[in-house]
């Protein structure tokens, strides 16, 4: 029969401190049944080399289970996942640099970049806050289990299997904590929870006076007393006391992390902006820049011939590939939609030859997929042609999003005039516009195109066209 030890997780909210869990049984498939497996890629990391040794020789038992590579810190380990596009990561949670969440940041990372990854934590703690931080988004796809019991019923295996294919598992210690009830009677009542809450969130006093319709006096007051008897409940060894001050603590951490947070989560440059010059959320600052728009000439037809997942490889490569060309040449990469790829070149840090720079980024990016297509040819995929248009003048910057998501955006007309010069590029091509074409030192033999209309423009606009590099020998 199936090993019924392991449990299945669905998640729903239900208020402070934490997700509560309902646990399915979960039907697993027998060993004798081992071989019906397709192949699955797997992808290691943990600071300990032991462990790595010691979890690939479990996992390569099993004949469906490739491990393709192994990191040994929260680096190693986004860098690994990207080149080897595995359909699994296995990781500790503390690793270097800080010991902390490491493994946790680094596998939502890597779910951003390539989603539908699955991910297993191999863990020493049975804490539960550590799951609740990996599954708040959901649990589809993501394992938890402790390291002193992987090799119980071959728990290991079998969560890679599971997560693979989108399921989810959880150590029963862990379930057993999530599902524990607690209660906080004696301890806080309901508004005592919220004020702990607002204060973990990191909200100033004067914004909680607000919230709770009071004044910051009195806010001051119910803090210090919240503390007073959170403090006596822990001397009297109320574990209820004791998590509630571990959340606290933890948020205060997480807080004390954020620039390094937002380092990975934001384009190169930007956090230390944010952090150096205290910007907030909506607020514009008006900037110069050069913007660069690149996009695959007749993806749609690719798309319709070439398998999905051979595409997605091809897709993934490309854009390793332009973002390594734009940073290059210094600049900052938007945001990939689909086949397209916007940068910028100015922002969020000022750079006197803007337009220069994103001009030799876009030789860089053709020359660079030119290499790509080459390789391709020879392997009998389909190539990429890029189209990129470049256009200089005045933009609006600023921090869009929430708390939450965030996202760095550069808007106005210099931005949809980039986007137009990009359609009149062919395979190979570059458009500049005119402003770039003149701010450039050394403008490079370009053929100057008729002025045309395009849309949100009254008068023509001016253009000039860079040729492939087969034009330029």
């Amino acid at each position: 029969m199936a090993d019924k030890s392991i449990v299945q997780a669905r998640q729903f909210r239900c208020g402070f401190p934490h997700p509560l869990w309902t646990v399915l049984p979960l039907s697993l498939p027998t060993d004798s049944n081992d071989n019906q497996f397709m192949e699955i890629s797997v992808f290691l990391a943990d600071d300990n080399l032991l462990v790595r040794e010691g979890v690939k020789a479990l996992m390569e038992l099993s004949d469906d289970l490739v491990v393709v590579g192994m990191a040994e810190d929260f680096d190693e380990l986004v860098a690994g996942a990207d080149e080897t596009e595995p359909q699994v990561i296995v990781t500790d949670i503390r690793m270097p640099p800080e010991f902390k969440r490491e493994g946790i940041e680094a596998a939502k990372l890597v779910r951003k970049r390539h989603p539908g990854t699955g991910v297993v934590i191999l863990s020493q703690y049975d804490d539960p806050e550590y799951a609740i931080s990996l599954l708040s988004d959901g649990a589809a796809g993501y394992a938890y289990l402790l390291k002193d019991r992987v090799a119980e019923g071959n728990q290991l295996v079998r969560a890679v299997r599971e997560v693979a294919t989108g399921g989810s598992m959880l150590d029963p210690r862990i379930v057993e904590a999530l599902t524990r009830p607690v209660t906080a009677h004696g301890v806080l009542d309901a508004a005592e929870e919220r004020l702990l809450d607002m204060v973990a969130e990191g909200k100033p006093i004067k914004a909680i006076a607000v919230a709770e319709n009071t004044t910051p006096t009195d806010v001051d007051r119910r803090i210090e007393a919240l503390f007073v008897k959170l403090a006596e409940g822990l001397s009297s060894g109320n574990q209820v006391a004791l998590e509630r001050l571990r959340t606290l603590q933890r948020a205060i951490a997480l807080r004390e992390e954020q620039g390094e947070e937002l380092s990975r989560l934001l384009p190169g440059g930007v956090a230390d902006k944010l952090k150096r010059e205290g910007r907030r959320l909506g607020e514009t600052e008006e900037l110069e820049v050069s913007v660069l728009m690149s996009d695959i000439r007749g993806y749609s037809g690719i798309a319709e011939r070439v398998d999905p997942t051979t595409l997605a490889g091809q897709l993934s490569r490309h854009r390793a590939e332009m973002n390594r060309a734009i940073m290059d040449h210094g600049g900052t990469v938007m945001q990939f939609v689909g086949d397209a790829v916007m940068a910028v070149f100015g922002a969020p840090t000022p750079m006197d030859d803007h337009a220069g720079q994103a001009v030799a980024a876009a030789v860089a990016m053709h020359d660079a997929q030119d290499e790509v297509n080459h390789e391709w040819t020879g392997s009998g995929l389909e190539s990429f042609g890029l189209g990129i248009g470049v256009s200089t003048g005045p933009v609006a910057a600023a921090l869009l999003g929430s708390e939450e998501r965030l996202e760095y955006s550069v808007v106005g007309d210099t931005v949809n005039l980039t986007q137009r010069l990009q359609q009149w590029g062919d395979p190979g091509e570059t458009v500049l516009s005119e402003p770039t074409f003149r701010q450039l030192t050394t403008p490079p033999v370009c053929e100057c195109l008729e002025p045309a209309l395009v849309k949100g423009r009254v008068a023509p606009v001016a253009a000039y066209r860079f040729p492939p590099r087969s034009e330029r020998s």
